[in-house]
């Protein structure tokens, strides 16, 4: 071998080693950065008690919302670092770049058009493009250097959720911050925060995730597919409709009056959540079917026991073994459990004949690289299982 190169792989190495540290480490300075500087602006506009309030009420919907997803998220579940980045990236780095764009554009627009046009241009124009652009820039990111993690449309629906999730918290904390500055309380029947409150939070939690969704649905069918110019023509079809049913629903409550805003509300935005409810019903049935039909092969090939095989095609009995396995041997029992019934099943998606649009190279050492994830992760919950036992048992 030559000398010069070996002399280069130490240096490789350690430079590879050091993006691995740094890169995390500024990135998390960075959304650390952002979030102080939305607090000190809240803080400045609204004071200490506006914003508060803003926080608690804020966080009544992400709670909901970022439930449901993490229920539509069962089967396969996406790394928590990978949604709490999600989270965060919506909340910090797009919510303050938004706000100081749409803040621009509002300038601009009572500038050119007029005082009190401002508004109506972020509104319409400019919040649309600009938080949708933000937001689905994380999806892009994780499909294109995460993309082992990104596989299919219940995935791009999960990461534009917690995604949005975090962008509307922040949103909300200064929606609401606003008004409880102006209005006040106010009741349920006139101005106020829980006007507000009921708008935002009871009657449209899900908006700014059902927006996203639609890039994330365009980005998961992207995923599987080996055609670029299909990839490229459902990933800005899901981008446009993203922006354009955002667009109409902030010109519905800017433009329109009650009347119209109802409309648009019960006959365009409750259909599609609908219909969006009704495509991840189907994507987990099917999800489940390909589970269900992978484990006989797994079995075969002594992945998985035989006695293992009803465990693992149903969720019910997923959730029950977890919790049989923390009863009788502890929490790290139940978490290895768990991280064995995810790489089973990311196992059974990839040998299933709808894998996602990889290569057969890039496909072959994705499958080499699981079958070694499934037979560590059985064997940590193995192992887990019994030092608990043999912990518990006397002498």
């Amino acid at each position: 071998m030559n000398t010069a190169t070996e002399g280069a792989r130490p240096l490789r190495d350690y430079a590879a080693r050091l993006r691995t540290v740094l890169l995390p480490i500024i990135g998390l300075v960075l959304l650390a950065l952002c979030g102080l500087v939305l607090l000190a602006l809240g803080t400045l506009h609204f004071g200490g008690l506006a914003l508060t309030v803003g926080v608690v009420l804020a966080l009544l919907p992400v709670t909901v919302v970022v439930g449901a997803f993490l229920w539509v998220d069962r089967w396969e579940p996406e790394p928590a670092k990978l949604l709490m980045l999600a989270f965060t990236w919506g909340a910090c780095v797009a919510a303050l770049t938004a706000l100081l764009i749409n803040n621009t554009a509002e300038l601009v627009g009572d500038q050119l058009l007029g005082r009190g046009s401002g508004n109506t241009v972020s509104a319409v124009l400019s919040a649309p493009l600009v938080e949708e652009t933000l937001k689905g820039a994380f999806l892009v990111g994780i499909l294109l250097w995460r993309r082992k993690e990104f596989d299919g449309v219940v995935d791009g629906i999960v990461y534009a959720g917690f995604t949005s999730a975090g962008f509307a918290f922040t949103e909300n904390i200064y929606y609401f911050g606003r008004i409880f500055t102006e209005e006040g309380i106010g009741d349920w029947t006139g101005n106020g925060v829980l006007v507000a409150f009921i708008a935002r939070a009871v009657l449209s939690p899900f908006t700014h995730p059902l927006f996203t969704a639609l890039l994330g649905i365009g980005l998961g069918i992207a995923a599987r597919t080996r055609s670029t110019k299909l990839a490229v023509f459902v990933s800005l079809a899901g981008f446009v409709g993203s922006v354009g049913l955002h667009a109409l629903w902030n010109a519905a409550a800017t433009l329109g009056g009650s009347e119209v805003f109802l409309n648009v509300y019960f006959l365009v935005m409750v259909p599609i959540l609908a219909g969006l409810v009704v495509l991840v019903n189907w994507h987990r049935r099917r999800e489940q079917r390909i589970v269900a039909s992978a484990i006989p092969e797994l079995v075969e090939a002594r992945l998985v026991a035989e006695s293992e095989a009803e465990l693992l095609t149903s969720l019910p009995e997923r959730r029950r073994w977890r919790r049989q396995a923390k009863a009788e041997s502890g929490k790290a029992a139940a978490i290895a459990v768990g991280n064995y019934q995810s790489a089973v099943t990311e196992l059974a998606f990839l040998r299933s004949h709808e894998s996602s649009g990889l290569d057969e190279a890039t496909a072959g050492q994705r499958q080499t690289e699981l079958v070694a994830a499934v037979r560590k992760a059985r064997a940590d919950a193995v192992r887990s299982s019994f030092a608990y036992q043999r912990g518990r048992s006397p002498g």
